[in-house]
C-alpha cells in the first residue's frame, strides 16, 4: 500500500469533491483524511489517500489530468504514520498580524511540533473586535506541557489558551 498526500487548489465549482472522490474510487482508492475549505472564491484542501502501490501512478495521472485543479502529490509509504503523544490548544485572542508565527515560534522553541492548525477570525459579538480562534494539535513531551502553555499565554494579555490532553 501506498499513501498519497495531495494538496489542491481550484477555482470554486460545484461538484469538485464529487469529481476527485470519483477519481479515487475508480482507482480503488481509499479516502483516509482531508481537509477542505473554500477561500476567497477558491477551494483548497489537503487529502491523503491509501491505494495499491500497483495503482498509485495511475491515480497520480487521472488527479493530475482534472481540468482546473493544480495539485501536488507525494508518495509515502504506508510504514511512516509513527504516532505521536499530542495535545490540542484552543485559543482566542484578539487578532493581529503575526500572531500564527508567535504561537508557531513558542511552540518550536518549547520542543514541540505542529501537528494541525485549523485558524480562523469572527467577529466578537458584543465589541465587533476581530477574534483570532485556533485549535492546534501538537506533539509535544508531558514534561513541557505546562512551561509551553506559559510561553503561549505570555504571548499576549488577551491570548486564552485551554489545553486537552
Amino acid at each position: 500500500m501506498k499513501n498519497l498526500i495531495i494538496s489542491f487548489i481550484s477555482l470554486d465549482r460545484p461538484g469538485l469533491v464529487d469529481t476527485i472522490s470519483n477519481v479515487v474510487r475508480q482507482h480503488n482508492g481509499n479516502w483516509q483524511s482531508s481537509s477542505l475549505n473554500h477561500m476567497s472564491g477558491y477551494f483548497t484542501g489537503a487529502i491523503e489517500v491509501a491505494v495499491e502501490a500497483s495503482k498509485s501512478q495511475a491515480l497520480i495521472n487521472a488527479l493530475n489530468e482534472i481540468e482546473g485543479l493544480e495539485s501536488n502529490i507525494k508518495v509515502s509509504d504506508n510504514g511512516l504514520n509513527l504516532a505521536q503523544p499530542s495535545i490540542v490548544l484552543e485559543l482566542t485572542a484578539n487578532d493581529r498580524e503575526g500572531i500564527i508565527q508567535e504561537v508557531s515560534s513558542i511552540i518550536h522553541k518549547q520542543g514541540g511540533n505542529l501537528i494541525k492548525v485549523v485558524s480562523d477570525t469572527e467577529t466578537a459579538p458584543h465589541s465587533g473586535q476581530e477574534l483570532f480562534k485556533a485549535k492546534v494539535t501538537v506533539s509535544v513531551a508531558s514534561e513541557q506541557i505546562d512551561n509551553l502553555t506559559d510561553a503561549i499565554e505570555s504571548l499576549a494579555d488577551d491570548l486564552m489558551v485551554d489545553v486537552t490532553r
